[in-house]
């Protein structure tokens, strides 16, 4: 740290202020936690923090948001925001650069606020340790002046509350981590959440799609709502140019062959990795890095996108040797199953 910081300055980083015209900016969100489908533990539990903050006319506790790609982490922080009536700062860490750029966002919260940063698994660790300090005392340590005569000035911050989401609660440090008091875990939804989530969109998109298409849409979702609100979009342009606009169950299986996904919610590039690891690793194990340069994806992305899917529907298992096929990846594929002598060699039963 140096003495060329000015907590008047605008911040570097890109940071997103709640208004009145934002808040409709992507209507398909929901602005409200009754609006929002699913993860009802998570939402009741919310709730009442929430109105318990509120009450006291205090600050939420500072909340660790979890889980995979496309579950509403970025969504409750802003429902959050809403119903304490709070203004919403939003980043991400691969965006804060130096010490400066987040002391910058920090000097100028107001109180009460909400402050997201989303990946913070990816913070710097110069980054955690000012947070730290912010976090439980509301100051930030700052060094003016260098050498002998430097000094540190530490500058008071109003309470606010951070919001932290990550993909990967395991990449987070223990002491930034155990600064959170709550803690939400986001998990997968089921088929009539998504149901209930597709039927919502197509009312806001004035989009007309029948309760069987619905149903056809949400098993082949991922369980994942941004999935379901795409695919959405993808058949209502089917449907526009197509038919009569209406999104039946034969748009919808139509439209999803044409994007190359199956009755279970499987992309092409899915099922490429399961092939690549049958046919070229006989079935695996195999290494996530020489996984990921086979079928032309980056391990983060293999990591955070592909592979919980394919785990959670019992294609996929992740093995302290690598990534190896289950049986009813084999049956999926079409390709006869003869056992491998890798699989043989570690007692595992398919």
């Amino acid at each position: 740290m140096n003495d060329d910081f000015d907590p008047s300055e605008t911040s570097p980083v890109a940071v997103t202020f709640q208004s009145g015209d934002e808040k409709n900016e992507n209507i398909l969100r929901p602005q409200y936690l009754e609006d929002f489908q699913g993860q009802k533990q998570l939402k009741e539990n919310l709730s009442v923090f929430i109105k318990a903050a509120r009450d006291r006319h205090e600050a939420l506790d500072h909340t660790f948001l979890i889980g995979p790609p496309g579950l509403g982490k970025t969504t409750l922080a802003s429902i959050i925001a809403n119903e304490m009536h709070s203004e919403l700062r939003m980043t991400s860490a691969p965006a804060l650069e130096k010490p400066k750029d987040l002391a910058g966002i920090l000097t100028n919260v107001t109180e009460n606020s909400i402050f997201f940063i989303d990946e913070i698994h990816r913070l710097k660790p110069a980054l955690e340790e000012m947070l730290y300090i912010a976090m439980e005392d509301f100051e930030i340590d700052w060094v003016i002046g260098q050498g002998p005569s430097a000094r540190t000035m530490r500058i008071p911050l109003p309470r606010f509350t951070l919001i932290g989401a990550t993909t990967k609660a395991g990449a987070v440090s223990t002491p930034l981590s155990e600064r959170f008091g709550i803690t939400g875990h986001l998990e997968y939804y089921d088929a009539d959440e998504l149901k209930k989530i597709i039927l919502r969109s197509a009312g806001i998109l004035e989009c007309d799609i029948t309760d069987d298409g619905a149903s056809l849409l949400a098993r082949c979702s991922r369980g994942t709502p941004r999935i379901a609100n795409r695919l959405l979009k993808r058949l209502r342009d089917f449907a526009d140019v197509l038919k009569d606009g209406k999104i039946d169950t034969d748009i919808v299986k139509f439209g999803l062959e044409k994007l190359a996904i199956d009755s279970n919610g499987l992309e092409k590039q899915d099922r490429a990795i399961l092939r690549t690891i049958i046919e070229y690793y006989n079935g695996g194990p195999v290494g996530a890095d020489t996984l990921s340069i086979s079928v032309g994806e980056a391990v983060e992305t293999l990591e955070d996108f592909y592979e919980p899917y394919l785990i959670q529907q019992g294609y996929l298992m992740r093995t302290p040797r690598g990534r190896m096929v289950t049986r009813k990846a084999y049956d999926l594929l079409g390709i006869t199953y003869t056992g491998s002598e890798a699989n043989a060699d570690q007692g595992l039963l398919f």
